[in-house]
C-alpha cells in the first residue's frame, strides 16, 4: 500500500467518513421526502431500508476499498480489477470516477449558493428582499430564451471551488480530515441550536399557525401504513442512496487508506449511525417544524412537493425574520451548516479523482487537485449557464441518482458472487472491533442485491398511477401507465408535448439541452473507461 497518504486518527477518519454521507440531502432532501410519503408512514420502511440495503452497502464499499488498498489503488478502477479475473470488473470501477466528477460539477454549485446565503443573512439582504427575487437575480434567470446569465453566483462558485482545490491540495489528513474535524462538529452543533430554538418557537405568539411540534410529531411518529406502499419503499430507498453517498466510490478511496487489519465493521457502522443522527434528528427538527409553526401543516406538504429546496432557501429565510435580533444568526447557522454539509461531501468526490491520476499517472497531489478543479469548473459551467434550461437535473438524475442504483447493484453482485461471500466476509470481519451478526452473511449475499435490483427496476418503469392499479390496467389490457420522471420515460420523452430542438425562430429549446447533456455524459463516461484502459494497461505492461 502507498505510504504517501494516511488517516491521522481514527476519529478524523470516522468523521469524514461521516462528512462524506452527511450532505444537503440531510437537510433538504430527507424532510421532503418524508412529507411526501405520510410523515411517519415513511420511517420504518426508511429505518427498515437502512439495515438491509444502506448498512450492508458500506461494509462492502469499506471492503473494497481497504482490499484494493493494499495493492495500491485508492480508485475504483484498480479496485475492481483486483476483485477477480475478469477484464470487465475495471470498467465497472469507471462509475466510481464517473459519479465524482458529474456530481461534483453540479454540487460544488449548490453548495456555493449557502455560502453566498450565510453573507447575504449576515448582511440583512433578507429583511428587505424576497428570497425568490433574490434567487432569480442571483442565478441570472433569463426573461426569455434559455441562457441564464449569472453574474454574483459565478464569484462565489469560483471561490468555493477554490477552496475545495486548496483543501484537497493540502493531503488527506491535513486537508480532508482537519476540515472534517472543524466542520462536522460545528455543523451539529449549529443544527442543535437551530433544532432547540424552532421547538421552543411560542404558540402565544400571534405570528404561530399552529406548534411546531405538530411538525416533529407529523415526521417522527411512526405508522405502519407505509409498509404496503411501493412507491413509499422507493422513496425510502432512494433516500438511503442519497444520503449514505453509497454507489459513488468516495467511501471506497477512504477505505482504500487503511492498513489489511485495521477495522471497517465498526468504523463504518459509526459513520452510517452518525449519518442517520444527523438526518432523522437533526434534519427531521428543523425545516418542517419551524416552516409549520408559521405556515401549518397543510401549507408544508404542498410546500415540499416540489423538493425541500423552496422551503431551506426560499421559505425559511424569510421566517427567520420572526426571531428578532437572532434572525441574521439564526440564517448564518442554517446556511453555514448546509455549507459544512456539502463541503464535507465535496471535498470526498475530489479524493477518487485525484488517487486515480496520482497512482495510475504518478501526477503529484498539487497538479491533481488542480486537475480536478479543472475538470469540474469545465463541467459546472454548462450546468450554471444553463441552469434554467434543465442541464442541472439531468447531472442530477442520471449521474446522482440513476447511476448510483447501477453502481451499488452491480458492486453488491461482485462482491458476493466474484470476489465471494467467503474472502468478502472475512474482509468485513477482520480486524473488526464489533461482532458483526451473522445474519448479515446472509443479507449481503441475498437480500440486498435483491433489494438494489427492486430499485433499479422500479426506477426503471415506474408508473404514473400507483403500483396496484397500474398492475390492474397492464393485465387487463389497458397498458402500463409509464411516469415521465421513470428511466424509460425519459428517454422516450413521455408526456411531453410538441417536442423539438428548435423553436419556431430557430432558438434552441429546453429539450435540446437535456439531450445534449445525456449525450456529454455519455461522452464523459467513455472517456473516463478509456483513461482506465489506458492507465491499468500500461501499468500491466510495466510490471511484467
Amino acid at each position: 500500500m502507498s505510504q504517501k497518504e494516511a488517516w491521522g486518527s481514527r476519529i478524523g477518519l470516522v468523521l469524514a467518513m461521516a462528512g462524506n454521507a452527511v450532505g444537503l440531502g440531510n437537510f433538504l432532501r430527507f424532510p421532503a421526502q418524508a412529507a411526501q410519503n405520510g410523515g411517519g408512514a415513511f420511517i420504518i420502511p426508511y429505518l427498515v431500508t437502512f439495515v438491509l440495503m444502506g448498512l450492508p452497502l458500506l461494509w462492502i464499499e469499506w471492503a473494497i476499498g481497504r482490499h484494493g488498498g493494499q495493492f495500491g489503488h485508492h480508485s475504483c478502477p484498480g479496485m475492481f480489477d483486483k476483485m477477480g479475473r475478469g477484464r470487465w470488473l475495471k470498467y465497472v470501477g469507471v462509475f466510481g470516477l464517473f459519479a465524482n466528477l458529474t456530481i461534483a460539477a453540479y454540487y460544488c454549485y449548490l453548495e456555493s449558493w449557502t455560502l453566498a446565503y450565510v453573507w447575504h443573512s449576515i448582511i440583512g439582504t433578507f429583511r428587505e428582499t424576497l428570497p425568490s427575487a433574490f434567487l432569480d437575480q442571483y442565478l441570472g434567470k433569463p426573461e426569455s430564451g434559455i441562457l441564464s446569465t449569472p453574474g454574483e453566483a459565478l464569484f462565489w462558485f469560483v471561490l468555493t471551488l477554490g477552496l475545495n482545490v486548496w483543501i484537497l491540495s493540502r493531503g488527506l489528513s491535513k486537508g480532508v480530515e482537519m476540515a472534517s474535524k472543524i466542520g462536522m462538529p460545528l455543523l451539529i452543533v449549529f443544527g442543535a441550536i437551530l433544532a432547540v430554538r424552532g421547538l421552543m418557537i411560542s404558540t402565544s405568539d400571534p405570528k404561530v399557525v399552529e406548534s411546531p411540534l405538530v411538525g416533529l410529531n407529523f415526521v417522527w411518529n411512526p405508522r405502519f401504513d407505509g409498509l404496503l406502499n411501493p412507491t413509499t419503499w422507493l422513496a425510502a430507498a432512494g433516500q438511503i442512496f442519497f444520503t449514505l453517498s453509497v454507489g459513488m466510490g468516495s467511501a471506497h478511496c477512504y477505505a482504500s487508506y487503511l492498513r489489511k487489519k485495521d477495522d471497517i465493521a465498526l468504523n463504518a457502522a459509526s459513520a452510517g449511525w452518525m449519518n442517520e443522527f444527523v438526518e432523522v434528528l437533526l434534519g427531521g427538527s428543523i425545516l418542517i417544524p419551524i416552516s409549520v409553526a408559521y405556515l401549518g401543516l397543510p401549507a408544508v406538504m404542498e410546500a415540499t412537493k416540489g423538493g425541500g429546496f423552496a422551503l431551506g432557501f426560499l421559505t425559511l429565510p424569510t421566517l427567520f425574520n420572526n426571531w428578532g435580533w437572532f434572525a441574521p444568526v439564526a440564517g448564518a447557522m442554517w446556511f453555514g451548516l448546509l455549507f459544512f454539509a456539502g463541503i464535507t461531501s465535496s471535498l470526498a468526490m475530489g479524493q477518487p479523482v485525484m488517487a486515480f491520476l496520482e497512482d495510475e499517472f504518478k501526477v503529484q497531489r498539487s497538479r491533481s487537485s488542480l486537475a480536478f478543479g479543472a475538470v469540474t469548473l469545465a463541467l459546472a459551467l454548462p450546468c450554471i449557464f444553463f441552469y434554467h434550461s434543465g442541464m442541472f437535473d439531468e447531472f442530477d438524475f442520471w449521474a446522482g441518482t440513476f447511476g448510483l442504483v447501477v453502481f451499488a447493484l452491480l458492486e453488491s453482485f461482485i462482491f458476493a458472487y466474484v470476489f465471494g461471500m467467503d474472502k468478502g466476509w472475512d474482509e468485513i470481519t477482520r480486524g473488526a472491533d464489533m461482532k458483526v451478526p451473522l445474519t448479515f452473511r446472509f443479507i449481503i449475499k441475498y437480500v440486498t442485491p435483491l433489494f438494489i435490483l427492486t430499485v433499479f427496476v422500479g426506477s426503471l418503469i415506474k408508473p404514473s398511477k400507483p403500483w396496484g392499479e397500474s398492475f390492474s390496467d397492464l393485465f387487463s389490457g389497458n397498458g402500463w401507465s409509464l411516469d415521465p420522471g421513470s428511466v424509460i420515460g425519459k428517454l422516450m420523452h413521455v408526456g411531453v408535448k410538441d417536442y423539438t430542438w428548435f423553436n419556431a425562430v430557430g432558438g434552441m429549446t429546453n429539450h435540446f439541452v437535456e439531450d445534449i447533456t445525456r449525450l456529454l455524459l455519455l461522452l464523459l463516461f467513455i472517456g473516463c473507461a478509456v483513461l482506465v484502459y489506458v492507465a491499468l494497461n500500461r501499468k500491466k505492461e510495466s510490471s511484467q
